[in-house]
């Protein structure tokens, strides 16, 4: 019986995931499986099965834990919508749109191959719940080790949706207003992972050639892996921008869920100004609607909304916080500093089709190259993340707050601290045992400067963990 318990460190703050097979594998997956269904059924409030649609991504291990997730689930009377491979976008739209009861999406997102996990997601009145540490995963990982009753319910049933790509494809166009684009060269860089399938079949309903890099699905990532926020991983897509006199690149990372954009002079543009880019369309179409964005940068966002007429909310980071703020906040659109962007119109999740289109869209009305675009709204500089292993996260944090103590201080997600002219954010990550540092400076601002100050208190105050052995 000890096989059947799945090691604990493998629940986390968004989603399950750990290290095939030794942290999750086909035998893991059913007492796990049987604990979501058990957590879906009681906050759904349902007597009845549940319908739960399925997809999974292209790793090496995924048609295992996606058939033995199937299969269990049907034990248990749910009927099961197999969507096959598709990416986590793809998986919350066939939810939201069918308001299927719930769905689980077999991905370890951007992690390196030898990972794997399950993204868990459910309906509600306001579009979709993510399944993440304020919202069911504990009651998850106390039933998975500790096990569970269920309701017999009878033998479900397995039924495949094979066209919901389209579909959501559809939907897209419609959140843009079917927007007149011109052709553009665009390169995209899939990493052999699912954000293949959406951009190509984006490009056949939209004008435009399209230069595709490593869009075969590969599990093994052999190209690089599939993690954007990985710098290194963009190089060869920021040549090939440059090479073929290329209008943008497409980055999306492992399971679709995150996409990065490169500007036609093989830069990277910062996720916050593409966040004010589609901020600014969504504010034509819903006036004085709320616009929400996480605490790391949000300068040029910010003032962005507001001298749109917006409302603006700071959230705390991490995707299952965004969806569940979103939904409280009845706000239209959602960005995170990772490329992670939500919007109303898809449950409050992610889609990343909306944001290729918008961005397409501001290109073609304005007549003007996207690096144009960036500078014209750009109001910040940032930093980029700095990462401290380290012991004494909260000593730290403190010590940097009374330093600062004349800005104004939150202490929504670790601490973010504001002046008139620039800001830092300091937070421990969800996911791992790390201090991480943003810091964003007005247009006249030297955030290499502002860095170097508060790098110097950390280092001053911080008891490093060891990494020599």
């Amino acid at each position: 019986m000890d096989k059947l318990i799945p090691p604990e460190k493998i629940f986390k703050s968004y989603d399950i995931r750990g290290i095939y097979p030794k942290e999750i594998n086909e035998q893991f997956a059913v007492p796990i499986t049987r604990a979501i269904y058990k957590i879906l059924l009681d906050q759904l409030k349902s007597r009845k099965p549940l319908t739960i649609a399925v997809g999974r991504d292209m790793r090496l291990s995924s048609p295992v834990i996606f058939e033995a997730v199937s299969k269990t689930l049907v034990k248990l009377g749910a009927k099961v919508i197999d969507l096959g491979i598709v990416s986590t976008p793809t998986l919350y739209f066939a939810v939201f749109k069918n308001k299927y009861d719930g769905g689980l999406q077999i991905t370890a997102s951007h992690n390196p191959k030898e990972y794997n996990g399950i993204k868990i997601v459910r309906i509600s009145s306001t579009g979709l719940v993510k399944i993440g540490k304020n919202t069911g995963m504990d009651d998850i990982r106390k039933g998975s080790m500790c096990g569970v009753d269920l309701p017999e319910y009878g033998v479900g049933s397995i039924i495949k949706e094979e066209e919901i790509v389209k579909e959501e494809i559809q939907n897209a166009l419609k959140i843009a207003d079917n927007p007149k684009i011109n052709k553009f060269k665009i390169v995209a860089d899939a990493a052999n992972a699912v954000g293949a399938l959406y951009i190509e079949e984006l490009f056949e309903s939209i004008p435009g050639e399209l230069i595709k890099m490593n869009f075969d699905l590969d599990g093994t990532f052999p190209a690089h892996q599939a993690d954007p926020l990985q710098k290194e991983t963009l190089v060869d897509l920021q040549k090939k921008v440059v090479e073929t006199c290329a209008d943008l690149g497409l980055a999306p990372d492992g399971d679709g869920d995150r996409l990065f954009f490169i500007d036609e002079k093989g830069d990277i543009v910062p996720p916050s100004i593409i966040m004010a880019i589609v901020a600014r369309e969504m504010l034509k179409k819903h006036k004085g609607a709320t616009i929400l964005a996480d605490i790391r940068y949000i300068m040029t966002p910010k003032k962005i909304v507001e001298e749109l007429g917006g409302t603006f909310v700071i959230t705390k980071v991490g995707h299952a916080f965004i969806t569940e703020k979103l939904a409280e906040s009845g706000g239209v659109f959602a960005g995170e500093s990772s490329a992670h962007y939500f919007f109303r119109e898809t449950g409050n999740a992610e889609s990343q089709l909306p944001m290729i289109l918008m961005v397409l869209k501001v290109m073609t009305d304005e007549n003007k190259k996207l690096s144009q675009i960036v500078e014209e709204l750009r109001r910040s500089y940032e930093s980029g993340e700095t990462n401290f292993r380290v012991k004494n996260a909260k000593e730290i944090m403190a010590a940097v707050k009374k330093e600062f103590s004349k800005g104004e201080i939150s202490e929504l997600d670790g601490i973010s601290i504001s002046f008139t002219d620039w800001r830092l954010s300091l937070r421990s990550s969800n996911t791992e045992s790390l201090l991480r540092l943003n810091i964003e400076v007005d247009m006249n601002g030297d955030v290499e400067e502002k860095k170097e100050k508060v790098i110097k208190i950390i280092k001053k105050h911080g008891i490093f963990e060891d990494l020599s052995n």
